[in-house]
């Protein structure tokens, strides 16, 4: 039965076709443009009865669709804070004749497809212990325990934006944490802005942009030009970074921690330096038998794990079972 992959960005939408051995045999991505609420559904469903006539008279195609936030199982409903209008939203109901008659639908949060991609087809292939730590706009943990992805009492667990590795508390944690403010894609440009404002002396690449107009990837390319202010920045996200992989290997003892998202990418050079602040902080044992890779499949990531969400529901196994 061919597999349709949907990943939900909160900036676009990627889909993809799979053969049922998990072969990708064609994606394609289109920008969300604004859309909210039932605009959003409408576009998933656009998309991928675009895909169907694509599988070659096959039959019906299952659909695996992965969400930027939290599916909450029980109810079929979604909380996606990029998304206006999917505070709980109903996207089950809403898909439930996409799939078409025989086919299955499964839906999961993103951080959990990330997990089961990799290690279905990526840097993790094969572990039973493993987490893929999401370093984008936000940041998020898929986190694969004896081959089961963990998900907590209400679907949140690997919400580690919110991992408190910092002291005194900010008001401004309050909205996405403290790991997140510091060391995601937007907290570097952040960081950045709060060190210009401190350092009225310094006259480099950055201050030319201007606070407002920095990103998360104008700091890593000032880095890897050596700007005095933009490696301040990564030499403190990469200390966040290692302290939250710390924790992580304390808590699970993985295999592997594989670091993806739209930050490495451009970051996944500092890898041997963020493996040496875990191993300062971490369980001296588990750390050490601890692989740190970047992701192998980047961007697909996402799709890779929808795939594999709708290839077991295909064969009638529990949704997260790798």
């Amino acid at each position: 039965m061919p597999l349709i992959a949907i990943d939900l960005g909160g900036t676009k939408l990627a889909t993809a076709l799979f053969d049922d051995d998990g072969t990708l045999l064609e994606r394609e991505s289109v920008p969300l443009a604004g859309r909210a609420g039932d605009d959003v559904t409408s576009l998933i469903i656009e998309r991928q009865a675009a895909l169907r006539p694509r599988a070659n008279g096959a039959g019906p195609c299952s659909l695996g669709v992965t969400v930027p936030g939290i599916y909450r199982a029980e109810r079929g409903t979604v909380w996606a804070p990029n998304i206006p209008g999917w505070n709980d939203y109903p996207l089950r109901q809403a898909l439930s004749h996409a799939a078409g008659n025989g086919a299955a639908i499964v839906i999961d949060s993103d951080r959990a497809a990330y997990i089961m991609g990799e290690t279905w087809r990526g840097a993790a292939r094969g572990a039973r212990d493993a987490i893929f730590m999401a370093v984008g706009t936000g940041i998020g943990a898929g986190i694969l325990v004896d081959g089961r992805v963990l998900r907590g009492r209400a679907d949140i667990a690997g919400a580690i934006g919110w991992l408190a590795l910092e002291r005194p508390f900010r008001d401004q944690y309050v909205a996405c944490g403290c790991f997140e403010h510091h060391a995601s894609g937007p907290g570097l440009a952040r960081v950045a802005g709060e060190m210009l404002a401190a350092t009225p002396d310094y006259r480099g690449a950055l201050r030319d942009l201007g606070p407002e107009a920095i990103t998360g990837a104008d700091v890593l390319s000032a880095a890897e030009r050596g700007d005095a202010l933009a490696t301040r920045v990564v030499d403190d996200a990469i200390c966040f970074w290692g302290m939250a992989a710390a924790n992580l290997v304390s808590l699970f003892n993985p295999e592997v921690i594989v670091f993806g998202g739209g930050v490495f990418g451009p970051a996944a050079r500092y890898l041997d330096r963020i493996r040496e602040e875990a191993l300062r902080w971490a369980q001296p044992i588990a750390v050490r038998e601890t692989a740190f890779v970047a992701s192998s499949l980047g961007a697909d990531a996402g799709l890779y794990g929808a795939a594999r969400l709708a290839m077991l529901a295909t064969r009638s196994s529990p949704a997260g079972v790798a």
